[in-house]
């Protein structure tokens, strides 16, 4: 059944999971829960819209066998980037209360006064803000929640990119 799944398919359900995730974030967590994003949070958004780009041109491309190989190469490193990324805010999340490193000045500011290198080192390494847990679902933070998407995502991507492709018509 799977091996039926048409490339452009699997790439619009990946679109569509990016789309609901960033609804889910900006509308619902932002919006209505009033929560702000920590730089850390910011970092892992980048990361899903820059899956759901990369898997809207391939679903609009529709390429053959190879060219849905590296769509889905490039999503997975999307993935597996902000993976990688909400694995640190999870770990942060779990450091003792002593060893949670103190708070840093807002993204906004960094980007208007530090040089983006320096604020992406600052941004990556995270902040006490990254290590404070706001809101949870059935047990789990928000990095917990989006690192189970991003696997999620990753597993999908790496199936895409080494499956068995049906014949084009």
């Amino acid at each position: 059944m799977l091996r039926s799944l048409s490339p452009r398919l699997v790439f619009a359900g990946l679109l569509l999971l990016a789309i609901t995730s960033m609804l889910f974030a900006r509308v619902f967590l932002q919006e209505f829960m009033e929560l702000e994003a920590c730089p850390l949070c910011m970092t892992q958004r980048v990361f899903v819209v820059a899956w759901g780009v990369v898997a809207l041109i391939a679903m609009l491309h529709n390429p053959a066998e190879w060219g849905n190989r590296f769509y889905a190469a490039l999503c997975g490193l999307c993935a597996a980037g902000g993976g990688a990324v909400a694995a640190r805010h999870v770990w942060l999340q779990h450091l003792p209360p002593d060893q949670v490193p103190a708070c840093g000045p807002s993204l906004e500011y960094m980007l208007e006064t530090l040089p983006f290198s320096e604020t992406l080192s600052i941004v990556l390494m995270g902040d006490g803000n990254c290590a404070e847990t706001m809101w949870t679902f059935m047990g789990l933070s928000i990095p917990e929640q989006t690192l189970i998407l991003f696997a999620v995502t990753t597993v999908v991507c790496l199936w895409q990119t080494f499956r068995a492709y049906p014949e084009r018509d």
